[in-house]
């Protein structure tokens, strides 16, 4: 089924898209060429030329025909809009910063660390806590990194259709493969639909990942203005074999040349899966109620407008074990394991919007959040009555602000909670300050107070050790932090945050060595609530050097951790080099860029994995880490088409086999991967 779902994307989009080579040849030098700037306003030029008849051009707009007359479509007509309404063109640059986001996320991994199959869990190497979520969420995080949520879905303004193929290879027996459709009925309608699906069976046995993401998207605006509505259908499903890591690390670590081939090494269990399953349907739509224009070049009228925001969703995580294991414990309730969380949603919130050139936007908003978290069967035992639901509904008001005064641009946010048990209040204000065109300053502080994650609150299993019922006993989760960035043209961009949590929530095992010695920790594993501040300290330092053809690509993090216990373990340094070389070539029919990328993060108390509940734990046993991740890459660009070579973990070759993303589970070896980014347009 899902091929056929890529064929379909793939042919429609030869229908409605010309292929690039039926398109005029660039010249030399292009009479149009897109100039992107970033926020210090320096270019990266993109010459892509789409060239169309007039009379085209205007029956796709829904306009009667004109003469015959050659116009142009450039690459910056073709709009990406974010969940916040923020607009970018699209880009078909081959630059380092997309070698970064050439993967299974499709955005820079540099403080996360993979796991040996694609499309598993990431370990965190980093952390913000400024980006939680206004409410609290279904849990298994590990989970959940390539889940879209509704501010990860993005809507399209194209003046013709536009397709773009992602392919990627994976591990073993398996290939990656993001495809999107987008495309306009009318000047005003655009649409999208998109699947995103991989399969990888992995070096490992039992380590089977696969994923089918559907995203159906669409916005409309009318003629005037006044009115416009967007939306999009989201179903997703994540799917993964669980191996519980290695039996016997010796069989890894040792020089056994029979070992490998990993396929023979023998894994703590073989017979567990997982599965996240989402359904979402999002519209948004605003009425605007009044629209003083002083003429027709006013480009920031003063307007009084109306909002409603909808979302409905439903989500599940299983987890299934054909057969007890004394990983999880012993003498569970019943076999086979079938453990099966559920979450439905709905979100209504009702908005006024004012916004003028002087005073800026300003909006107030109320919100009726309900929700219905809940389990099979209650479950009695001697010792305590575990419910099987935490239902109810949140009403909560708030409000935006943005402005833009001469260099100095304002924004903020804030949310509070006048009746319900899940959040408290959440508050963002931002301040960026142009200095001139090569400095840019920018400061923000995040507040808020929730409850943890639903799983932390509640959670119920077929194996006995696995259910609590933590939401009378646990309270809000207090954070607090300060960011700054300093962007400079000349001197890269520094950024800090500094956070102060109370009540950090965490899992933890309270297994006794014995039991850690028999391969049972995971089996003890534990939501805790911590009674002292955590304080977290990150700086991150970007800077690039260019010379001639040449250029070194660097970031470096820093990172403290101050605390009573330790419950928050993160690696003090990370650090990412790239030095690559750049060039057109073939009489500059193609751009060519290959280089090394060097990774490295120092050893700590990295977080170990519990594949029941789909969540890292703290673990302070043994430190992992301190080996260096050395890629090879060959990318090259052909009109709209990258090609992405690379070799992976190059130095595994020749090095000792101790690299692991988390306690027993080993770090991908040496792989060569191929793939390509390929955009149509009519």
């Amino acid at each position: 089924m899902k091929f056929l779902i890529f064929t379909l994307l793939f042919f429609l989009g030869h229908i409605l898209s010309a292929q690039q080579d039926s398109l005029p040849p660039q010249k030399e030098v292009d009479s149009i060429k897109v100039a992107q700037k970033d926020t210090l306003g320096s270019k990266q030029t993109d010459s892509t030329r789409i060239n169309t008849s007039k009379a085209t051009k205007q029956k796709l707009k829904g306009g009667p025909p004109q003469t015959d007359q050659v116009d142009s479509i450039s690459i910056k007509d073709y709009k990406i809009i974010s969940y916040q309404r923020d607009t970018t063109s699209l880009d078909t640059t081959l630059t380092i910063r997309k070698e970064y986001k050439y993967n299974y996320l499709r955005k820079d991994d540099f403080e996360l660390m993979p796991f040996a199959n694609m499309g598993q869990q990431y370990n965190e190497l980093g952390k913000d806590f400024s980006s939680a979520s206004y409410y609290p969420r279904i849990g298994a995080t590990a989970k959940n990194v390539g889940y879209f949520e509704k501010e990860d879905i993005a809507y399209y303004n194209v003046p013709t259709p536009m397709t773009e193929l992602m392919f990627k290879t994976t591990m073993e027996q398996g290939q990656f493969l993001d495809a999107l459709l987008t495309f306009n009925l009318s000047k005003k309608f655009n649409a999208s639909i998109a699947y995103t699906g991989f399969r990888s069976l992995g070096k490992y046995r039992y380590e089977q990942a696969q994923d089918g993401k559907f995203r159906l998207t669409f916005n409309y605006e009318t003629q005037n203005g006044r009115y416009g509505l967007r939306g999009h259908i989201a179903a997703q499903e994540l799917e993964d074999e669980e191996s519980g890591g290695l039996l016997d690390r010796s069989q890894f670590e040792g020089d056994d040349d029979d070992f490998q081939d990993r396929a023979k090494i023998d894994l703590l269990y073989t017979n567990a899966e997982n599965r996240i399953l989402g359904k979402r349907y999002f519209f948004d739509h605003r009425l605007k109620l009044v629209n003083h224009k002083k003429d027709s070049t006013d480009m920031d009228p003063t307007t009084l407008a109306i909002g409603h925001e909808f979302a409905y969703e439903t989500k599940l995580y299983d987890f299934v074990q054909s057969a007890q294991n004394d990983a999880f414990g012993e003498d569970p309730f019943s076999v086979p394991i079938e453990d099966r969380a559920r979450l439905k949603t709905m979100f209504n919130r009702g908005s006024v919007e004012f916004s003028n050139k002087t005073l800026g936007k300003l909006s107030g908003n109320i919100a009726l959040y309900n929700y219905n978290y809940y389990f099979n069967s209650l479950l009695i035992t001697e010792e305590e009555t575990i419910q099987n639901k935490l239902d109810g509904q949140e009403i909560s008001v708030g409000g935006t602000y943005s402005n833009r005064i001469g260099p100095l641009f304002l924004k903020g946010n804030i949310n509070y909670t006048v009746s319900g048990e899940l959040t408290g209040n959440n508050f963002d204000g931002m301040a960026r300050y142009r200095i001139n065109d090569d400095y840019v300053i920018t400061g923000a502080i995040n507040v808020s107070s929730r409850m943890p994650n639903f799983n932390y609150l509640l959670y119920q299993s077929d194996y006995r050790n696995f259910n609590w019922q933590n939401n009378d006993t646990f309270e809000n989760i207090r954070a607090k932090t300060i960011k700054f960035s300093f962007e400079t043209k000349n001197y890269g961009l520094l950024e800090g945050q500094y956070s102060t949590l109370d009540n950090y929530t965490y899992f933890a095992s309270t297994a006794t060595q014995e039991q850690i010695d028999n391969a049972q920790e995971t089996a003890f594993v534990r939501p805790f609530q911590e009674s002292g501040t955590v304080n977290h300290l990150k700086l991150k330092y970007t800077k690039e050097l260019k010379w001639r053809k040449w250029a070194l690509m660097n970031t470096v993090m820093y990172q403290n951790v101050a605390q009573d216990n330790q419950v928050l373990n993160l690696p003090e340094l990370v650090t990412r080099n790239t030095l690559y070389f750049s060039s057109d070539v073939f009489k500059k029919a193609m751009f060519l860029q290959t280089g090394v990328t060097f990774k490295y993060f120092t050893a700590y108390n990295m977080d170990a994995y519990n594949p029941l509940l789909g969540e890292f734990y703290i673990q302070n046993n043994e430190e992992l880490g301190g080996y260096p991740l050395l890629d090879v890459f060959i990318n090259a660009k052909v009109r709209q088409t990258r090609i992405y070579l690379k070799a992976e973990h190059l130095n595994s070759i020749f090095s000792e086999p101790n690299y692991y993303s988390a306690p027993n589970y080993p770090y991908r070896d040496f792989v060569i991967r191929f793939g390509l980014v390929w955009n149509f347009f009519s």
